[in-house]
């Protein structure tokens, strides 16, 4: 199966990929569905049911709401965050949507809009069900969805099982292991970056492919930029205050005496890079899925690092970095999963954090050797990472979490850049293990936020 880099990385909102951008883009694809067979005119009301993960925690994830805009044929790239609580309140009021943005379709949230906090379908942890009904209330159409992690979306074929839409595209270097990789570099004297981007040319133009890259970086500018703007309470009811923008301001205080600053001030602002990115996503604001929200902060973090505090930084290596970053995010994809739902956070923070070790340690100069290594000692000290938000927010441990990832990506990316790219340990053998451990992970610990810190926080 062939995966782009612009799949993995996706202009989208907050505060998850798994269940705020996957499920708009279902609920699009459902209202698609429906136009295109001449269905609409004919529908009286839908409904749409949660299951897993998403009937869990999908209040605190903001499902709802991404499967409201979706109906009304909204993308998660397209959509307008700020517009979105005004939209709500006027589908509320009405009891009525704009189905693909056009016909008015009864739709009342508290039982049109399912939660089922313990039941779930039989393929991933992830699953939805749209449904479409007449006057007389007689189901015309149904559908299953699976969002399987990174915004990726899933239909289930007639049975009920995944019916995944598999791109065929041919590409020049076909790989599907870090071994492979790696040996397409030694035979034709390429870079990983060089592999990527012969490959994503299957796709688009190298003009295209450049501008890409270098647009999803303007937007983890602003979205870093938007998040030390922004300052008080995320939503959600937790109270968690947002620091971003107190530490930005202490960060530029020339007077502010420190004793850790002066030789740490780098790590300093690799942490508010990843708190700015992880707080406007909680805020439900605009991001780049990295490869999934609840790890957005992470690339951009460690771009900003390399951006801001490496001598001989250019664009060139930003596009080196990403490049780089993607191949190893496809490896993951096919190999694992990114998916909090289906591994715990092993498979979101852990997979971002080799993917930006990877993409520096490419950046500045490494050989494929050394970012196959950086991207290993990234994700083998995440092995066993739970998902376990408190309240079902992509708060906490989520918001910190980026921060410390962050600094271990460019800690990976310097051990490896040390070494000769020789080490014990494969990407592949972390990555049969991550999946492994996922499978032996018991679902508590998965995104349910019914194990771990989420039920161990007492709340006042």
């Amino acid at each position: 199966m062939a995966i782009s880099l612009f799949e993995l990385f996706k202009v989208g909102i907050g505060p998850s990929s798994s269940h705020t951008v996957g499920p708009m883009e279902a609920a699009r694809r459902f209202a698609e569905a429906l136009e295109g067979d001449g269905l609409m005119a004919s529908v009286g009301r839908v409904r749409v049911s949660l299951y897993g993960s998403l009937g869990a925690t999908g209040k605190g994830h903001g499902t709802g709401p991404a499967v409201m805009m979706g109906l009304q044929g909204e993308r998660p790239d397209r959509i307008d965050p700020e517009k979105m609580p005004a939209r709500l309140e006027r589908i509320r009021g009405s009891e009525t949507l704009l189905m693909a943005g056009r016909y008015p379709v009864r739709f009342r949230e508290k039982t049109d809009l399912v939660y089922y906090r313990r039941k779930s379908l039989p393929d991933h942890p992830n699953g939805m069900t749209c449904q479409a009904f007449d006057d007389n209330d007689q189901c015309l159409y149904e559908k299953t969805y699976y969002s399987v992690g990174g915004g990726f979306v899933v239909d289930a074929a007639t049975e009920g099982t995944p019916s995944i839409r598999e791109d065929d595209t041919p590409q020049p270097y076909p790989f599907g292991s870090g071994k492979a990789l790696l040996s397409l570099c030694r035979e034709g004297g390429l870079t990983i970056a060089d592999i990527m981007y012969a490959n994503e040319q299957a796709w688009r133009t190298p003009d295209e492919i450049r501008g890409g890259i270098l647009e999803l970086w303007r937007v983890m500018r602003t979205c870093v930029q938007n998040g030390i703007a922004h300052e008080g309470e995320l939503p959600g009811g937790l109270r968690v205050r947002r620091r971003a923008a107190s530490l930005y301001r202490s960060l530029m205080d020339k007077q502010r005496v420190d004793l850790i600053s002066p030789s740490l001030s780098a790590l300093d602002w690799v942490n508010l890079y990843a708190l700015a990115v992880n707080e406007e996503n909680a805020a439900g604001g605009r991001i780049v899925t990295a490869p999934t929200n609840g790890a957005a902060g992470i690339i951009p973090a460690v771009l900003h690092y390399y951006w801001e505090f490496c001598p001989r930084a250019d664009e060139d290596g930003i596009v080196r970095f990403m490049l780089t970053a993607g191949a190893i995010g496809v490896l993951f994809k096919e190999n694992a999963s990114i998916s909090g739902a289906e591994v715990g956070c092993q498979g979101e923070v852990g997979s971002a954090c080799a993917m930006a070790a990877a993409g520096l340690a490419a950046a500045t100069g490494g050989s494929p050797e050394q970012v196959e290594n950086a991207a290993e000692i990234g994700m083998e000290h995440h092995l066993g990472m739970t998902c376990d938000p408190i309240g079902g927010l992509v708060q906490i441990p989520c918001i910190e979490r980026n921060a410390m990832a962050s600094v271990k990506a460019i800690d990976a990316a310097i051990m490896a850049l040390r070494g000769d790219g020789k080490h014990y340990v494969s990407l592949d053998k972390v990555l049969h293990t991550m999946r492994e451990t996922g499978r032996d992970m018991l679902d508590k610990y998965k995104e349910t936020a019914r194990g771990g810190l989420a039920v161990n926080i007492i709340e006042c």
